[in-house]
């Protein structure tokens, strides 16, 4: 999970410094600190030549801020990575990460808010001049070891640490997140640690879902007709709600939710609202979603707070309702979605027995039988 530190960028370099200068010769084979300016669309070339093999550990500080408001996206989300002009962008799940190069090449660093990739290579699907909006730095350190990531790693935290940052990628890597299976995360958003296997609360076969000021899209590809009486069915348990108030305004939008995604594009996600009365339905309020996604308010407030709640929505009829025009001929995927991005808050909830049903037929997305 994004767990933005508060140690400013020169208090890092300094504190870093000073860690670094204790590793014995031959651990590192050098490092630098690199500024991304928030305002610049990507990509930064950092004239950095990697080679084929190297293991490399970044740590980041710093937050870009949408200008005029209080919003604001630290570098555990912010932070991308490509290598070569024609690499595929990619980036980690904190604000520390540690990779080993695929393919030689020039590092180039991006910060990604406003923006929004058009394709793998890191394209952008809004204007650069979108970066206008905002304002701020990342500062990355970058560490390129002689030995492997871990290793070193290791022996940096036996001299100290950075604000946790050492202690974290190390947590990271001796406990990597668990996929559901048959699970991806939507590729343009990024990974996350939000998402995993669960087996509590009285349901052997869940998706646990805990998100603390970050973000999440999970996905699961099907291919099943969009007919008259088409419907989703799921169970859920809800603990806690990212916002405790409405969520229609890009300020305030950190929510939980369950998605289909349609064949021409379209996605229609049911959430439990903190405030907004059942049956309310929006288009998403962040600007690159506003053409594609819109919600539906199926649960609001507290009450049943703790429980495993059965749910089973005419997804035929919603679309109609909430989205309306011409109707897809298909369901081409489901989603669990969890934002805290906005107010930088906490939810968590599990999601349990889901399931696209058509007539008398029922396809099951996530079982709660045991995997044949």
């Amino acid at each position: 999970m994004c767990q933005p530190t508060t140690l400013s960028l020169s208090g890092f370099q300094t504190q870093s410094e000073a860690l670094i200068a204790k590793l014995p010769a031959g651990i590192l084979r050098d490092h630098c600190f690199i500024e991304v300016p928030s305002d610049q669309p990507p990509w930064l070339d950092t004239g950095i030549a990697l080679a084929q093999g190297e293991q490399l550990t970044s740590f980041a500080v710093g937050k870009t801020t949408l200008k005029g408001t209080g919003l604001w996206f630290g570098a555990g989300f912010q932070l991308w990575f490509r290598i070569g002009p024609a690499g595929e962008a990619f980036r980690g799940t904190r604000a520390s990460h540690s990779f080993t190069v695929q393919q030689p090449g020039q590092l180039y660093l991006a910060s990604y808010f406003p923006g929004e990739w058009a394709d793998r290579q890191g394209g952008l699907a809004v204007p650069a001049e979108a970066y206008q909006m905002v304002e701020g730095k990342l500062l990355v350190l970058l560490l390129r070891w002689r030995c492997e990531a871990e290793e070193g790693l290791r022996r940096l935290a036996a001299l100290g640490d950075v604000a946790g940052l050492v202690a974290q990628e190390l947590d990271r890597l001796q406990h990597p997140a668990a996929l559901p299976t048959g699970w991806h995360y939507l590729w343009f958003i990024g990974p996350a640690e939000i998402y995993r296997p669960c087996q509590a609360h009285g349901r052997d076969h869940a998706i646990g879902c805990h998100t603390r000021s970050d973000v999440g899209l999970l996905q699961k590809d099907v291919n099943r007709p969009l007919q008259p009486g088409t419907r989703l069915r799921w169970a859920w348990r809800m603990e806690a709600l990212p916002s405790a108030v409405r969520e229609d305004v890009l300020a305030n939008h950190d929510y939980l939710s369950i998605a289909v995604e349609f064949d021409n594009g379209q996605d229609l996600t049911y959430y439990w609202s903190a405030e907004l009365p059942v049956g309310t339905a929006y288009r998403c309020p962040i600007p690159t979603w506003t053409a594609r996604e819109t919600h539906l308010v199926v649960r609001t407030g507290l009450q049943n707070f703790g429980e495993w709640l059965q749910e089973e929505r005419n997804v035929f009829a919603d679309y109609q309702t909430a989205i309306g025009g011409e109707m897809p001929a298909s369901i081409v995927r489901v989603w669990l979605i969890a934002v805290s991005l906005f107010q930088h808050g906490e939810g968590k909830c599990q999601f349990a027995d889901i399931a696209l049903v058509g007539g008398r037929a029922v396809w099951p997305i996530l079982s709660s039988e045991p995997c044949p």
